[in-house]
């Protein structure tokens, strides 16, 4: 099947490419590279002997969104990765938020529709739950307030997707997904941010490689059990391989329901200081970090009930925390040697 990937060379967007591939899928990537860069394809043809086509223009642009729907009406299914995603940003530029995040999803519903696409895999997050009353966080969780104009896009983004789904014969599937770090075993491909991270491992390996001076955790005032906020981090590899079954259930026509919704999490909680000490242990490294104030935007704690999915969806995520952390950081020395 032909299957559009926005946001494809982006860090989960990449590694759902290669395993798109692995099982003889065609790719074609659409991004505005505002976070990755083009030689993204070359690396993944490297991995898989496969070089994705690539577009490259911003999905929030109306007209060069339908043009793009027009000349690719053989597209199978969609999996919608292309969002901005830092939270703390987000408070701080909210307007930038909403734009492309809302805009994007709707241009390409609207591109869908047109072109008589029917199915889409919508990256969702599990900050749609907010600070969740109960521990763990299963599918039928209330949509509390968002934290953070990030996860209110995401809030707003399934419920337009639910509203054109009634509307149209367009079929979707949130996944809601935890916390992903790690790299591909093959080091070719990870996580890399452009300019300062802002997400936990990247800090972490880039503070271990000597990029950064200093790793900050922010704040140790929780109510957890070492002070610092928990979080159900996934292998990114186990992400992506369910992107792949989200879409192959979908065209093969075994979806419950025209609009389902998944946790992909470990069912595991572990805190900052937990993930350090993972690092440390793995690497037989000693991280310099220092305590900060807490972000706006940061819940204290979450981790998922991955029930759901392993029951329904026929996906289950393999890789324990240290072998994610340990993946990072391969990852992050093959750059440090370029």
């Amino acid at each position: 099947m032909k299957i559009l990937v926005t946001g494809g060379t982006g860090f989960i967007g990449s590694h759902t490419v290669v395993e798109l591939q692995a099982v003889g899928h065609e790719v074609i990537i659409v991004d505005n590279l505002s976070n990755s860069s083009a030689d993204i394809v070359d690396k993944i043809e490297l991995i898989s002997g496969i070089k994705p086509e690539l577009e490259i223009f911003n999905l929030s642009d109306k007209e060069l969104t339908a043009d793009f729907f027009k000349r690719n009406k053989d597209i199978d299914g969609i999996i919608h990765f292309a969002a901005f995603k830092a939270v703390g940003e987000s408070v701080q530029e909210p307007l930038l938020y909403y734009r492309n995040n809302l805009e994007s999803l709707v241009n390409i519903l609207q591109g869908m529709k047109d072109s008589g696409i029917q199915n889409i895999v919508f990256s969702s997050s599990c900050t749609v739950y907010g600070q969740p009353d109960e521990l763990p966080v299963s599918e039928d969780a209330p949509i509390k307030i968002a934290e953070s104009p990030y996860g209110n896009t995401k809030q707003i983004s399934e419920e337009i997707i639910k509203d054109t789904v009634k509307a149209t014969d367009i079929l979707a599937i949130a996944l809601r997904y935890f916390n992903p770090i790690g790299a591909h075993d093959s080091a070719i491909i990870g996580e890399l941010p452009l300019g300062i991270p802002n997400n936990l491992m990247p800090f972490i390996t880039q503070t271990a490689i000597g990029i950064r001076e200093c790793l900050s955790v922010f704040g140790d005032t929780y109510p957890t059990p070492d002070g610092t906020a928990i979080r159900d981090y996934i292998h990114v590899v186990d992400l992506a391989k369910a992107h792949v079954i989200a879409v192959d259930r979908m065209i093969q026509g075994n979806m419950a329901n025209e609009f389902e919704v998944f946790n992909l999490g470990t069912g595991n909680g572990y805190s900052v200081l937990e993930v350090i000490n993972s690092f440390e242990k793995v690497t037989g490294l000693k991280l310099n970090y220092k305590i900060v104030d807490r972000r706006e935007g940061d819940i204290t704690q979450v981790w998922a009930n991955p029930d759901y999915s392993n029951n329904v969806l026929g996906w289950k995520a393999e890789r324990g925390i240290d072998e994610m952390t340990l993946s990072a950081w391969k990852w992050e020395q093959v750059l440090a040697n370029k």
